[in-house]
């Protein structure tokens, strides 16, 4: 039976993130002033009944002596630098968030890694049609038949294509471009960032499967949305040029 939505206004804290029912010129969570933005939201049913992907039973606590890390394995993304940066390579069920100024190649970087690795990828980028992305990457000159494009912004939809094709690393460019369906508010803003960052953690925890996103730089040199969103991730790479 579907939940009916509710609607509300709540606002956001611009550094922290955190969520409030009242405006207050002191964020009470990191004691910054007039960090607070006002956001329309609503909130339906959740993305697992919406999507249908995953249905995980109960989980059960394990002793820390029971659990095996032996068959975690990175996954070297061909890149000696990015590999030397990640400790290895990627850890299966990792989600990194790249950042970096606009043009400085986070988005090359990316479509590298997903045409020189001999896996099932799936590229999504909000912000270029796939006729740019072909021929982004024809002119790095790889071609690898097991990457698949998607322009998609909305999580739901996004979600149904990691069902469908069960990909080995997802790369979304860029977190910042990306819509839930759970919230009313514009993409971009700080429930939006939150929210979908929080259902692609989902996937990639209960997958095990490495998510890249890519994130953009503000005029001051910090990544864009609410700070916790670098807290939520489990690794942040500053892509800067010479």
């Amino acid at each position: 039976m579907a939940t009916k939505s509710k609607q509300k206004t709540a606002y956001f804290c611009k550094s922290c993130g955190n969520e409030f029912a009242k405006w207050m010129g002191k964020c009470p969570a990191c004691d910054e002033w007039n960090t607070l933005v006002e956001e329309l939201v609503i909130k339906g049913s959740s993305t697992r009944s919406a999507v249908g992907t995953h249905n995980p039973e109960l989980r059960k606590a394990q002793a820390l002596s029971e659990v095996s890390a032996e068959n975690t394995v990175r996954i070297s993304s061909r890149s000696e630098e990015l590999d030397r940066v990640l400790g290895g390579g990627l850890v299966p069920g990792s989600v990194i968030l790249l950042g970096g100024e606009p043009g400085i190649g986070k988005s090359t970087l990316t479509l590298q890694v997903a045409m020189e690795l001999d896996r099932k990828i799936l590229y999504i980028s909000g912000e270029e049609s796939l006729q740019q992305i072909k021929l982004r990457a024809e002119r790095l000159g790889g071609n690898n038949p097991k990457c698949y494009l998607l322009n998609e912004v909305n999580t739901h939809h996004i979600l149904q294509q990691f069902v469908d094709i069960e990909p080995e690393l997802v790369i979304v460019d860029s977190i910042q471009t990306l819509h839930s369906p759970q919230l009313d508010s514009t993409p971009g803003s700080i429930s939006q960032i939150r929210e979908c960052t929080a259902e692609l953690m989902r996937y990639a925890k209960e997958t095990s499967t490495p998510v890249i996103l890519i994130g953009h730089i503000t005029k001051d040199g910090n990544l864009a949305g609410p700070k916790i969103l670098e807290h939520m991730v489990d690794t942040v790479i500053h892509f800067e040029g010479d």
